[in-house]
């Protein structure tokens, strides 16, 4: 059952990824691609608060599994945050690249502190 409810949840978070990164690249046409590293920051502070929950034992392994590798798992999207700054590169941004890759990453790990930290601020 578990693998079910993992598969649906990767699903659903593929399509809300889709869903975020439409709705931000409507409203910001820029170079940096918004939409991705707003969607791995934010993927990064819920997992990060997971793990909190999960590391206190406040939270079923299962959940973990299912909303963390799940969910998050469909939301969140490495591969193409890593082909967008191939693409800045190739269009001779090479600084946007640098901030993109660089910033992302720095962002990403932040956040899942953060979220960690908020977790811990539970009762």
């Amino acid at each position: 059952m578990t693998a079910i409810l993992l598969a649906l949840a990767g699903g659903l978070g593929a399509a809300a990824r889709f869903i975020v990164d439409g709705l931000i690249r409507q409203r910001l046409r820029t170079s940096l691609p918004w939409g991705t590293i707003l969607i791995n920051v934010s993927g990064s502070l819920a997992l990060g608060f997971l793990a909190g929950l999960l590391m206190r034992g406040q939270a079923p392994e299962s959940l973990f599994v299912i909303a963390g590798t799940g969910f998050l798992g469909g939301y969140t999207t490495f591969s193409t945050a890593s082909l967008e700054t191939i693409r800045l590169i190739q269009s001779g941004r090479t600084g946007m690249a640098v901030i993109n890759g660089l910033g992302s990453m720095a962002a990403c790990v932040l956040s899942a502190f953060a979220g960690v930290g908020i977790s811990l601020l539970l009762p």
